[in-house]
């Protein structure tokens, strides 16, 4: 079934940015405290992170190479604000180890490491309207990150509800942000390297997502150029 929430590119992210695709995915959900069982995936998950990369390979890995590549074109340094998996990744490798949210937090940084793509996952009963727009940050946009408080978001790509910004592939607003009540879920999924499948990013986010989530009544929709595909 296609989502409900539509996404469509605002001019100047589309004049800046082509060929850009976001897999959308809806689903009705169940959030708790993260268990044991998922802390210990994510931990193995982590030490074949760690094992396989060093910090210099992360930002050549296509799908954050791809991210980086739309942040120069919108006028931002990813070195400065680096998109969240690389921030992920980076992590691991230095030895930091991850940290533990909740479940659908955690479930979807599970699946922004197994995929390389910027993961964005909202409470849907807080995004107002049925459309989200891809668009640049402004200079003095207000944007409250997770975590991170007022957030510099001019140059970056950044998803608008009729509000305003929910989320950036650095850092998701404070806004919009899972709690344990959330109870139906909205997932963004950057698809800017165009050889990452999106069928298999959304077969990954059920498995994931049932898992540890119970999601149910999954919807998806993959849009480029304003066109649904999926």
């Amino acid at each position: 079934m296609e989502t409900k929430v539509k996404v469509v590119y605002d001019p100047e992210f589309r004049a800046a940015v082509s060929g850009c695709r976001t897999l959308l995915i809806e689903a009705e959900v169940c959030n708790s405290e993260t268990s044991e069982e998922q802390k210990s995936a994510m931990d193995r998950l982590a030490a074949e992170i760690a094992e396989k990369y060093a910090v210099g390979d992360i930002n050549k890995l296509p799908p954050i190479a791809a991210t980086r590549a739309v942040y120069k074109a919108c006028g931002k340094d990813p070195n400065r604000y680096r998109p969240s998996q690389e921030q992920l990744m980076r992590r691991i490798v230095r030895g930091l180890g991850l940290y533990s949210v909740n479940a659908l937090v955690d479930a979807g940084n599970e699946l922004s490491l197994l995929t390389g793509c910027s993961v964005g996952c909202f409470d849907a009963d807080k995004v107002v309207g049925n459309t989200i727009a891809l668009g640049i940050g402004r200079e003095g946009e207000p944007y409250e990150g997770i975590g991170r408080g007022s957030l510099n978001i001019e140059g970056l790509p950044v998803f608008r509800d009729a509000v305003g910004g929910i989320g950036s592939p650095t850092s998701d607003n404070e806004r919009t942000k899972l709690s344990l009540d959330t109870c139906r879920l909205l997932v963004t999924v950057h698809l800017f390297d165009p050889t990452v499948d999106a069928y298999e990013v959304l077969r990954l986010f059920t498995d994931i997502f049932t898992r540890y989530g119970a999601a149910r009544e999954i919807r998806s929709s993959l849009f480029s150029s304003n066109t649904t595909e999926l």
